[in-house]
């Protein structure tokens, strides 16, 4: 087996990794849509928030046959590589997902880290591949699924007016990205609330937000082409920045959204914010992006407060990640 680092401007390994990704989706996660080149160029251009991941790509006689990524933060979690093994579903259980990981371990320890986590969608064959190279399971994410279609428009107006009257001294704000880079500092001071949701048994750290660090993510998301929208909860008495949530929109394939953060701050917690921002940003998509069919959203399965809002607004679980780490 041949290992090779690749990089977003070597467009032949992008598409291998398109068509890889692409293969192991369809047999481990097919509700999940395909991935475009673009998205693939992003995840190694300009990662979430301005952080790529590092591909590899595993080859036998020529012919692909798995893959591998290393992402690490120079801003926060100094000690820990998140790494990703996939392998084409027809080369599995020959040993090659071995051989990516341990060359994705011996990445990490060049790159100074000493612990390294990793994911997967639940089956018996992770669990088997988890344990069997040392790690475990810290966590277990929920990947839920709106279909815009089947929200009672009726029952939700009512939930936003239910909780709309629990927060008389908050208003909302409609805030579609970019953010004016004078307002991005007060952004990430919001955006680091998103730190209290759990994370179970995981050794990681706070994440640190900065308005550098929210220019980036807002900068990735351009770059993927995605219409963004942030609605806020702005605590009228102080106005202070109380809570977010986003949802993205892929202008590739305009009927697919996806919701990154939703979090409140802590002082603010207790007046059905959460609830609030989510129902508005669902009225919000309704106005301007009307051919939106799905969102989806990830959750630590222990986050009982973000799935009961979520259950509430009519979200299906789609699949269980789980979450493995393992000190080096």
């Amino acid at each position: 087996m041949q290992i090779t680092r690749f990089g977003p401007d070597d467009v032949a390994e992008l598409k291998e990794w398109r068509e890889l990704t692409n293969a192991v989706q369809r047999e481990d996660s097919p509700w999940e849509p395909d991935v475009s080149l673009l998205r693939v160029e992003a995840r190694f251009r300009v990662g979430w928030d301005g952080e790529p991941s590092v591909p590899f790509l595993a080859t036998v006689d020529g012919e692909t046959v798995g893959g591998g990524a290393l992402a690490i933060s120079e801003l926060d979690n100094l000690h820990l590589a998140w790494l990703g093994v996939i392998v084409h579903p027809d080369h599995r259980r020959r040993g090659y997902g071995t051989q990516i990981l341990t060359h994705l371990e011996e990445e990490a320890r060049k790159a100074g880290r000493t612990s390294v986590g990793a994911g997967g969608w639940e089956s018996d064959a992770v669990r088997a591949f988890a344990a069997q190279h040392g790690f475990e399971e810290k966590s277990r994410a929920i990947n839920r699924r709106q279909y815009l279609a089947d929200v009672d428009r009726t029952e939700l107006q009512k939930q936003y007016d239910e909780a709309l009257a629990a927060a008389p001294d908050y208003v909302l704000e409609r805030r579609p990205l970019p953010t004016p880079d004078n307002e991005l500092a007060e952004f990430a001071e919001m955006a680091s609330a998103i730190n209290d949701a759990p994370h179970d048994d995981l050794d990681i750290e706070d994440e640190v937000f900065s308005a550098e660090r929210m220019k980036a993510y807002e900068d990735a998301c351009a770059f993927r082409k995605e219409r963004a929208y942030r609605v806020v909860a702005r605590h009228l008495p102080s106005g202070q920045l109380a809570g977010q949530t986003v949802v993205v929109v892929d202008s590739e394939r305009p009927e697919v959204g996806d919701q990154h953060d939703t979090s409140v701050v802590s002082s603010h917690r207790g007046h059905r914010l959460g609830l609030l921002l989510k129902a508005e940003m669902v009225r919000w998509i309704d106005e301007v992006e009307p051919q939106v069919e799905t969102i989806d959203t990830f959750n630590a399965e222990s986050n009982d407060h973000m799935i009961g809002v979520n259950e509430l607004l009519g979200y299906r679980i789609m699949g269980r990640e789980l979450a493995y780490q393992k000190s080096l």
